[in-house]
């Protein structure tokens, strides 16, 4: 049985992931982690491998996650592909018939969707370009040279070049979603299209349903109707009703135009009804296409008439001395997002704006304030007898003394790849380190440049030295810190692997995900 999933179940699929990841009921994060990338691949920054989707990656993915960073209503929004109008390239124009065994003209797609019918402008307005041009001498279309930045609501051309091009306009993108969600090759499109109040002017202009705007000619005739000739009201005939067009008969009695005076409504196919407009056919007949417009007419559906089936999720991770999460002097070689994470040690899903996902150590000793730790190296703590807790380098920072290490399986006697080491240095077991050991054990922290012990004593969010108060972004207890999200809970549904990118102070990162569907 030959069977397809329709584009609309794509749109569908897309306008579901914005309700449901700007909802209150739901939680979604976007993530960054794998401060070690080199360790899974020598050549990981010059070709990052893609991404596994098993169960065993995924707790991979949790294990070397570093921070997280919530998406708020306003990160997410339906995007589409971005046409730059560009003088001189002659672009589709929208047709409802464009199919596999009907394919468009000029750019051969097979899919209204695959076609290049739509532009931004210079300024940020998005026009669909319902002609482009194409009549029997140009069957193709022909290239646009007029840039189309007029506001009105009905189509028209944009300039006096007369490259035969109508422009419809739609709307213009607003200031805070260019920064947000522009992209190179992306470009967004309004929320809740059919009742922001942005909008409604154009909503409102495509509110009678199969309107016609535009008829192309596949064929001029011979002998049409008296040379030098303008018809009128010709009628077009279909399901519909009330559409009319006007027909310009030139000097050799071939058709030289024809435009729509009535859209009419209701139409879902229709056909130029010459013998009933009182048009002469001549000796070789003409021929026309009506163009049907989407559901609703042009604007009504911006998500359906744009095939706006991607979804752009935005997240800026920036230092936070108050919540100091992503971490700096080390890298970070994945991003993602998870949906409905939950509270370390809880049931109920994450809500911070920022949440850490390592492991921290509150250190104290001769030395601390000076006492180095190799990024990605091990550190090991005995924490009973034959037992040692191994953990790697995250970040050390001196003047507080706290340490953040991740701990997965190559700390537990396995490679990156899931095989098993043979010979492994502490065994295979995964033990936490601990401010009060078992019996055998001690608190000392080994793998730095100098041994240092937890401070046991030390119970908070902040430390105030010299006057000053510097927060360390998670909760220490007994100089211990757990992550803020549990571990494993709730559902990866993205994961970009990239070349490895150090983190600095003063450095900013915008990650703008693109979710097709």
């Amino acid at each position: 049985m030959s069977a397809i999933i329709t584009d609309q179940l794509r749109i569908l699929n897309a306008k579901s992931f914005v309700s449901a990841a700007t909802s209150d009921a739901n939680a979604f994060y976007a993530f960054v982690g794998l401060p070690n990338a080199t360790d899974y691949s020598s050549t990981w920054d010059d070709n990052p491998p893609a991404p596994k989707d098993s169960f065993e990656q995924e707790t991979d993915y949790w294990d070397t996650m570093i921070a997280l960073k919530k998406v708020n209503d306003g990160d997410v929004k339906q995007v589409v592909k971005k046409n730059t109008w560009t003088s001189g390239t002659t672009y589709d124009m929208y047709r409802h018939d464009i199919s596999r065994t009907n394919t468009s003209k000029p750019s051969g797609a097979t899919s209204l969707y695959s076609a290049n019918y739509y532009v931004v402008n210079e300024d940020f307005k998005v026009y669909i370009c319902l002609h482009n041009g194409t009549d029997p001498d140009n069957p193709t279309g022909r290239p646009s040279l007029d840039q189309p930045t007029f506001t009105d609501l009905e189509p028209r051309t944009a300039g006096s070049s007369g490259d035969g091009y109508i422009w419809k306009y739609l709307y213009t993108i607003k200031p805070s979603d260019i920064v947000k969600f522009d992209s190179t090759n992306f470009m967004p499109v309004p929320r809740d299209w059919e009742t922001n109040s942005d909008d409604v002017s154009v909503r409102s202009n495509a509110a009678t349903s199969g309107q016609l705007k535009i008829v192309t000619i596949t064929g001029r005739g011979a002998g049409v109707g008296t040379a030098n000739r303008t018809y009128t009201q010709v009628p077009i005939k279909g399901d519909g009703s009330g559409a009319e067009a006007t027909i310009v008969v030139n000097n050799e009695s071939k058709v030289e135009s024809i435009t729509i005076s009535k859209g009419g409504s209701g139409y879902s196919f229709g056909s130029v009804d010459l013998e009933s407009g009182n048009v002469p056919t001549g000796t070789t007949r003409p021929t026309f296409d009506v163009i049907i417009p989407p559901q609703g007419g042009h604007g009504a559906d911006i998500y359906r008439e744009l095939g706006a089936y991607n979804v752009l999720v935005y997240s800026r991770i920036e230092n936070d001395n108050q919540n100091p999460d992503f971490i700096t002097g080390n890298q970070i070689a994945r991003v993602g997002i998870v949906e409905n994470p939950e509270q370390y040690n809880s049931t109920a899903l994450l809500s911070a704006s920022k949440a850490s996902a390592v492991y921290a150590l509150k250190l104290t000793g001769a030395g601390s304030t000076t006492a180095t730790f190799a990024a990605d190296t091990e550190i090991r703590q005995t924490v009973g007898l034959g037992s040692t807790a191994v953990g790697r380098v995250i970040s050390y920072d001196a003047p507080t003394g706290v340490l953040k290490y991740w701990q997965d399986k190559t700390t537990a006697g396995f490679n990156t790849d899931g095989s098993r080491n043979t010979t492994p240095t502490y065994g295979f077991n995964m033990n936490r380190f601990k401010s009060i050991p078992d019996t055998g054990g001690s608190v000392n922290i080994v793998g730095g440049s100098v041994t240092l012990g937890i401070h046991t004593e030390f119970t908070g969010v902040s430390t105030t030295i010299n006057n000053k108060t510097y927060y360390l972004g998670q909760t220490f207890t007994e100089g211990v810190s757990n992550p803020e999200v549990k571990k494993y809970s709730g559902n990866i549904v993205y994961v970009d692997n990239r070349p490895s990118i150090t983190r600095s102070a003063n450095q900013k990162e915008d990650i703008k995900v693109i979710l097709q569907f």
